[in-house]
């Protein structure tokens, strides 16, 4: 319970403490995790209230540190998992995250000490706009993003398609900021009623209320209107669950993985599939390499031996696969002290008709383990991870769409690309008409991670009304049809094939939302608002404080 004596003391900062880490525990329910493998999502609606309740009865000199405090605890125990990928890992992101929350929590308290009534609806305009960019620079992570919480509410979260993720996340926060403000407002002073102060913000209730059941009522509506629509083809697709740690490297292992790739390909081929879909570098020996730069005989070999399968398909084959060039156009390959002169790119390529007709370069890295731009300018962190075994791949940046000889147009979002709007609505406005996403999360070892990667997944097929089709390593692997329905997941951390009959609806007939047309829109109102709203409050709060001083002197 947060003590309300106005009298700060050591009692005082524990409440406030415990209350903080009881919250952060309460909010990671929320998501998928150790409590529920798919998460507690109605939790969401309610957990960030004690936060806020926190931040208006604390001083400005705790609230940064509390900040930190909350972020670090969250993430730490929200992202468990990470600790498999490395123990540096675990340690970094809930310190960028708690990081962030030292400049976010002191702007939710200027929001409610600038706007002394409706300060909670100018903290939800706040949370969005640090939603976004918490996830918009270098170390950017969109996990944990408070509409996650809501991907299996799909009548709910329907108006993605609009707003994205971000319209979500402010009709789930805005009713938290409002009762910790009107909690806090009650217990202070007695001798006015909750019902009291309700009806004093009864434009606002009324207005959420008015908004609330318009979301809904368009939810079931265009549920239902979809799933009565025809889809232009129906797309038989292969994936092929091979559920191996392709990071343990070495010929033995590419080998053995290629075999069971291999083979239940073929199984899969008796089912009349239109194409086969492996998952993120599911083969590990660089074609573009070895085919230029053959350096050892029995990788080489294998390598060789793999593009003859792909081309030797009756149909088109998608997979994973490290592009390795020269890195220094003015060098050999082999340079003099021993070492490869070569870059390499996360890339997928695509076989058809016996070539490979194109390939997809990762264009969104994974901060920290797959890129680090800040050599020069943070040296020690740089060698820090280089000698954590670290290693960078090379960025892409073209939004390449694939398209069999069918007709069917498709991009390839690799790994937790597909957790960002912006990257797979210009996929969608480049042609699209299905996302394809490849994914590697087997090295968590964790159902919970690989569901909330699959969460996040879950709003680029309502946001760009496309269907997205995943291929993974070991999960999840399923289709997320245009409303957000996963179907027919395949158990994770299991071997194995399936087909599904993936609904193809193209931009001919359907066009595109308008999500897609104006990217991300929503959450750039909130900002430029953030920034408005605080702006304008200052200064007044500036203007009342010199007329104050005058009156004074006069």
């Amino acid at each position: 319970m947060i003590d309300l004596n106005p009298k700060r003391n050591l009692r005082t900062v524990c409440s406030e403490v415990l209350v903080l880490l009881a919250a952060a525990f309460l909010y990671s329910f929320a998501f998928p995790g150790l409590v529920s493998a798919n998460g507690l999502g109605f939790i969401g609606f309610f957990a960030l209230v004690p936060v806020f309740a926190v931040i208006r009865n604390t001083t400005w000199k705790l609230t940064p540190v509390y900040g930190f405090f909350y972020g670090f605890v969250f993430y730490l125990f929200f992202n468990y998992w990470l600790k498999t990928f490395h123990p540096l890992a675990i340690l970094i992101v809930p310190i960028i995250k708690g990081g962030e929350m030292v400049v976010l929590f002191p702007a939710l308290k200027a929001a409610q000490k600038l706007f002394k009534k409706y300060g909670y609806v100018v903290e939800g305009i706040i949370w969005v706009a640090y939603s976004y960019i918490s996830q918009d620079w270098f170390a950017g992570y969109p996990y944990g993003t408070l509409g996650t919480a809501a991907y299996q509410y799909l009548p709910f979260i329907q108006i993605a398609e609009f707003t994205g993720i971000w319209g979500v996340t402010l009709l789930m926060v805005l009713p938290q900021t409002f009762l910790a403000f009107i909690l806090l407002e009650t217990m202070r002073n007695r001798l006015e009623s909750f019902s009291a102060y309700c009806r004093q913000h009864l434009i606002f209730l009324v207005s959420y209320a008015i908004v609330l059941v318009a979301t809904l009522i368009y939810g079931f509506a265009s549920i239902s209107y979809w799933r009565a629509q025809e889809p232009e083809k129906t797309w038989k697709v292969a994936t092929i669950q091979h559920s191996a740690d392709t990071w343990k490297g070495g010929y033995t292992t590419y080998k053995n993985n290629f075999n069971n790739l291999r083979r239940m390909s073929l199984e899969a081929l008796q089912s009349d599939p239109d194409i086969i879909l492996w998952s993120e570098t599911a083969f590990v020996p660089s074609v573009a390499w070895h085919e230029n730069y053959p350096s050892d005989p029995a990788t080489s070999a294998l390598v060789e031996e793999f593009v003859a399968f792909g081309k030797s398909l009756p149909i088109p084959l998608v997979t994973g696969n490290p592009e390795g060039v020269i890195d220094d156009a003015g060098q050999s390959a082999l340079l003099s002290d021993g070492s490869w002169n070569r870059k390499d790119f996360n890339t997928v390529i695509f076989f058809e008709d016996g070539e490979i007709k194109n390939t997809y370069r990762k264009q969104h890295l994974v901060p920290f383990t797959e890129h680090f731009p800040y050599e020069k300018e943070l040296p020690l962190l740089y060698n820090l991870l280089l000698a954590n075994d670290y290693n960078w791949w090379e960025k892409g940046y073209e939004s390449v769409v694939f398209e069999t000889e069918e007709g069917v147009k498709f991009s390839t979002p690799i790994c937790f690309e597909d957790v960002f709007g912006y990257l797979n609505a210009r996929f969608v406005a480049n042609g699209a008409d299905v996302i394809v996403n490849m994914t590697n999360d087997g090295w968590s070892k964790a159902v919970s991670a690989e569901m909330q990667h699959l969460g996040l997944a879950v709003f680029r097929s309502i946001e760009n009304r496309r269907t997205t089709v995943r291929g993974t390593n070991s999960g999840m692997t399923c289709v997320i049809d245009v409303t957000g329905k996963i179907i027919e997941p395949m158990e994770p951390f299991k071997v194995g094939w399936r087909i599904y009959d993936v609904p193809v609806f193209t931009g001919e007939v359907h066009g595109t939302t308008f999500y897609t047309r104006h990217i991300d829109w929503f959450a750039f109102l909130a900002i430029y608002l953030s920034y408005l709203l605080l702006g304008l409050g200052a200064l007044n709060h500036l203007i009342h404080f010199i007329r104050e001083r005058r009156q004074k002197r006069t």
